[in-house]
């Protein structure tokens, strides 16, 4: 995989680069829409392609390998065929839901025995199932196999946590060398960071994962509850030991701020499922700042959903016709939330890149800070 660092900022940590994968080139930093299922809810491809305009999306091998199932994916030729995107794609690797699932699991040192949320079926996932999973799924990067830890968290636990993390690493990369993909085209294995909000811990980590040398790297366990000043701090000081000229991809972070705060400390990469979730709950996120389209103020305010918006929908629909649909529950209210948002996400994240190569990210993020926080 080559990742190229194009511009870097004179204040900051923040740079602009370019991933060039089989299915494509992602320009840095970006954010990736979640389609946890295979799909981005609410959301068509040709949406995600054309309107959107998405650079890559990621899938969840948990969820994909319980259904529609490895044999329907395989059948299909891999997730790229049976969605019809052509596009980068990112599998996690089922590690959130050892956190997530943790009524519904038994970790030990060999893996993790998951009880199916659709039929109560059991499923053991070791780090080398999941990395074949992951060749069957067929996404142009792939995850290792972690535990991600909840805060708050024992420094023992974190601590042992660790360890398992970076044991199963060692196995998922032993699994990857020895085996290829099933589709004709080369697909890369990021490493994952663990340690919770313990900086000996984090450090440790990211020493252990940057010696791997591995095609990326990625930073897990953030982003669960911590305080962001914590999770800033702990980005700031994995990003001081994971390798420049690697692309780093920290999981699940996705308030507009955070993204702008953490591109600042040098991450490249963004995936969380805030701007989608938050859409069918009515929570628009906007260059202005944050709009509650259930309040009653909007009820009868015509004007586009934002001004100067960044998809069709944003002059097409007013925001008393977004609200109406959201009090009527009707299907298409979040359909035209998501792509708002997604939109949204799409522009921050291209407009960070224009700022880093213009030299003026630094004084553009204050500003922008400032007004996205901000509720309307």
């Amino acid at each position: 995989m080559l990742f190229k660092i194009l511009n870097k900022d004179k204040i900051s940590k923040a740079r602009t680069g370019i991933i060039e994968t089989a299915h494509g080139k992602i320009e840095t930093p970006v954010f990736m829409p979640v389609g946890t299922y295979g799909t981005v809810k609410g959301v068509h491809q040709r949406e995600l392609e054309n309107d959107i305009k998405a650079k890559i999306i990621l899938g969840n091998t948990y969820h994909l390998y319980l259904r529609p199932g490895l044999d329907v994916i395989e059948g299909a030729g891999g997730l790229h065929k049976f969605i019809s995107w052509d596009k980068p794609m990112l599998t996690d690797s089922g590690g959130f839901q050892v956190y997530s699932l943790a009524d519904r699991r038994k970790l030990t040192d060999d893996g993790v025995e998951f009880q199916s949320h659709i039929d109560g079926s059991t499923h053991f996932f070791s780090p080398e199932k999941v990395i074949d999973i992951q060749r069957s799924i067929g996404a142009d990067i792939i995850m290792t196999f972690d535990e991600c830890n909840s805060y708050p968290c024992e420094y023992d636990y974190a601590k042992k946590s660790m360890h398992i993390t970076h044991r199963w690493l060692e196995r998922c990369k032993k699994q990857f060398n020895a085996t290829k993909g099933k589709y004709g085209y080369e697909q890369f294995l990021f490493p994952i960071v663990q340690g919770s909000i313990f900086k000996d811990l984090r450090k440790e980590s990211a020493e252990f994962v940057a010696s791997c040398n591995m095609e990326g790297n990625a930073i897990g366990g953030l982003s669960v509850g911590e305080p962001s000043e914590v999770m800033y701090e702990t980005t700031g000081l994995v990003c001081s030991i994971l390798p420049e000229e690697k692309p780093r991809y920290l999981m699940g972070v996705g308030m507009p701020v955070d993204i702008l705060e953490c591109i600042s400390l040098g991450i490249d990469m963004f995936d969380c499922v805030i701007p989608t979730r938050n859409a069918r709950n009515g929570m628009l996120l906007t260059k202005n700042g944050i709009i509650n389209i259930k309040n009653e103020k909007w009820k009868t305010d015509f004007s586009p959903i934002e001004e100067d918006g960044n998809s069709f929908v944003d002059e097409q629909y007013s925001k008393a016709y977004l609200r109406y649909l959201i009090s009527a529950k009707e299907i298409l209210a979040a359909q035209i939330a998501t792509l708002h948002n997604l939109s949204f996400y799409m522009w921050l994240t291209d407009e960070a890149r224009k700022q880093i190569a213009e030299g003026t990210f630094a004084e553009w993020k204050k500003i922008m800070v400032k007004k996205i926080t901000q509720r309307l």
